[in-house]
């Protein structure tokens, strides 16, 4: 059985979908973008702005599910533009305990919801 898992600390579904989905010992969160969760507006004045509100919606809904970056074993990025790679990982990896990182890749996209530059995905483990 799944259950489903929503907070109002992150930004609700912009479209037929869950925050995320816990199934077994797994959650599985849904790609999440710089939207501000109480306004629902972009927080996108820089790609580091934009970053930061993914990784704090990210870690709310892994709050939600009483886990931690630290339980995180897989991550997608998908960038509007790869020359934002490096900005984005360097926000990305203050989130990340040293040597406990997961796997991930990352994917220049032609365009991304409400053209964004960045969303990310993770898949985490109690």
């Amino acid at each position: 059985m799944k259950k489903i898992i929503n907070t109002n600390k992150s930004p609700a579904p912009i479209g037929p979908y869950n925050q995320a989905i816990l199934k077994n010992n797994m959650l599985f969160i849904s790609g999440q973008i710089a939207l501000d969760p109480v306004s629902m507006k972009l927080n996108n004045g820089s790609i580091e702005d934009e970053t930061n509100q993914v990784m704090l919606n990210i870690k709310n809904i892994l709050n939600e599910s009483n886990m931690d970056f630290i339980n995180v074993v897989k991550t997608t990025i998908f960038l509007s533009d790869m020359d934002l790679f490096k900005d984005v990982n360097r926000i990305y990896g203050k989130y990340l305990a040293e040597g406990s990182e997961p796997a991930r890749e990352t994917i220049a996209v032609k365009t991304l919801p409400m053209n964004v530059n960045v969303e990310i995905s993770m898949i985490a483990v109690i």
